[in-house]
């Protein structure tokens, strides 16, 4: 596995590649790789001839008083995983390299609307950092595939829209969610959690399937989610939201829509998780 580190050498291997008619992967991520990472990996080697994973902790997308600084750093472990699964390059550029102009002159992408809701209400500018380095990292590589997690729902909806607002030529591959034994989403911010914690963290996704049997059974979703919220308060679990949505764009759904998703956001101690369901509703 090769590691460039600056956008010359990355388009330098890219254009090698291309000459031999390979079909490029990006899988972009923030380090500290888990195997729900690894699994996004293991997607992209099914569907490219070469893989390129990149590591960069985004600043554009962390708030003022957001996890930026402590934000796990692990390159060397995360290099091993990637051999072991089989990445083909690993791009880990530095903030100058990505941001030459600084955080402050860098054009930004904006993808309106979606951006606002959920996660972007709670962390105002988080999408436009996330929008503006996947645009970013999108043009550096040029991919003909790029795999994302599920997890991080709203972000894939966001990047979808923002590809096709802006004719980026990209497949986007969501991925299902990688999850502990006891149900927890992977998470590079689990490993915050104590062990009490994440024991109780892992109510979270049983908290989502509560909700989603009652969608399907057509009981009152109001009382179910209030039920829900009740028992996250109970176990030191604090909302930021629950809600339910149609898949397609994240709005409110009406009583025609089936594809429905659940989304939610808690803080366990310090540490903010998010994770979602995805529920068809007859």
């Amino acid at each position: 596995m090769q590691q460039l580190n600056t956008v010359a050498e990355l388009r330098a291997l890219l254009s090698h590649w291309r000459s031999q008619k390979q079909i490029v992967a990006l899988v972009p991520t923030m380090g500290n790789l888990h195997n729900g990472h690894l699994r996004l990996v293991e997607q992209a080697r099914t569907r490219a001839d070469k893989v390129i994973v990149s590591i960069f902790v985004n600043p554009l997308q962390f708030g003022a008083h957001e996890d930026l600084d402590r934000y796990p750093r692990t390159l060397e472990a995360d290099k091993a995983a990637l051999v072991k699964v089989g990445a083909d390059a690993l791009f880990v550029p530095s903030v100058d390299e990505v941001y030459p102009r600084g955080l402050k002159l860098q054009t930004v992408v904006n993808v309106p609307d979606i951006s606002s809701i959920l996660c972007g209400a709670s962390r105002p500018g988080h999408f436009q950092g996330v929008a503006t380095i996947v645009c970013k990292l999108f043009n550096m590589v040029q991919p003909d595939i790029a795999v994302f997690g599920k997890k991080d729902y709203q972000q894939l909806k966001v990047i979808r829209l923002m590809a096709k607002d802006l004719c980026i030529p990209v497949d986007i591959i969501g991925v299902d969610t990688v999850r502990e034994p006891s149900g927890l989403a992977m998470s590079s911010r689990n490993g915050y959690l104590s062990t009490a914690q994440q024991e109780h963290a892992s109510h979270i996704f049983s908290g989502l399937q509560t909700l989603a049997k009652a969608i399907t059974e057509h009981q009152d979703i109001e009382q179910a989610r209030a039920a829900v919220i009740a028992q996250w308060q109970d176990l030191g679990l604090a909302l930021d939201y629950l809600e339910v949505k149609n898949q397609y764009d994240l709005s409110a759904p009406n009583s025609d829509d089936k594809q429905l998703v659940i989304l939610a956001a808690v803080h366990s101690g310090s540490t903010r998780l998010i994770d979602n369901l995805e529920v068809t509703r007859t």
